[in-house]
């Protein structure tokens, strides 16, 4: 619990000093770095267990620890979901991608002991137009959250946001999109996740409050058709119940006086 001026002692999303988001865009760095490293090798005929093994050597090469590397369990340091995959995507050698894929590459890393946190999705070659639509339009829903990180938002005001770009975004791209059922952001520091869990959609003005140094991973989930999912069996990876494709983008974001900062840029 913390005070600001204007908001008493009203509950507060957690803040960090501007020595600490410093450390953490140093983590989000390196986390911008695998995945550029990684898009940059990606091409038909590699498996997703060659992108996960050029994500890991960047970040240990950068003095980092992979965080989902053995987190609850979890094998791997990306996430790859492709196609109807929506997140949780274990990497596998049998898995090989093939022109027009649709792939989403989330990834963390521990750097200093700060979380660094980041996801986005793009194509294997060209991809049909209904896929850019989707990637794009899962994109601004996040930039539409990003633009809400302001001191004095509450937290569902970003998840307004979020909703709000989801829409906007179907009436400029001419289609509706499903908005992933139960999966959103969180809280994010010392620990890669941490409360409050951020909805991606939903009424304004709830929850704890932003302050400068608040810091929240914004990560919309959207799909081709149906919000709802289903968990294979391996435990982790989560499809689309319909088998419509689905995009995810994040980035790791903290409230300044200055504007919303971007923790996860290289």
């Amino acid at each position: 619990m913390v005070s600001l001026p204007g908001l008493r002692s009203r509950k507060v999303v957690p803040v960090r000093t501007a020595g600490e988001l410093d450390a953490m865009a140093a983590a989000g760095a390196l986390v911008a770095a695998a995945l550029r490293a990684v898009r940059e090798v990606a091409a038909p005929g590699m498996s997703t267990l060659d992108l996960d093994a050029v994500a890991e050597s960047v970040i240990r090469d950068g003095g980092g620890v992979p965080s989902f590397l053995g987190y609850h369990g979890f094998p791997a340091t990306i996430c790859s979901s492709v196609n109807d995959r929506v997140v949780h995507g274990i990497p596998t050698a049998d898995e090989v991608l093939a022109a027009g894929d649709l792939v989403s590459i989330d990834c963390g890393a521990i750097l200093d002991d700060w979380h660094g946190d980041s996801a986005f999705t793009f194509g294997i070659g060209d991809l049909i137009p209904v896929d850019e639509a989707l990637s794009a339009a899962t994109r601004e829903s996040m930039e539409a959250g990003i633009a809400a990180m302001i001191p004095g938002n509450r937290l569902t005001d970003v998840s307004h946001a979020i909703e709000q770009g989801t829409r906007a975004a179907e009436s400029r791209h001419g289609r509706k999109f499903g908005i992933v059922a139960g999966y959103g952001g969180h809280g994010i520091g010392r620990e890669m996740h941490m409360d409050p869990f951020l909805p991606n959609e939903g009424a304004p003005g709830r929850g704890p409050y932003l302050a400068p140094g608040s810091v929240l991973a914004i990560e919309p989930m959207l799909t081709l058709g149906t919000r709802k999912t289903a968990v294979l069996d391996d435990g982790w990876t989560v499809v689309t119940t319909d088998g419509s494709r689905a995009a995810h983008w994040e980035h790791t974001v903290a409230v300044t006086e200055d504007g919303p900062r971007i923790l996860t840029l290289a």
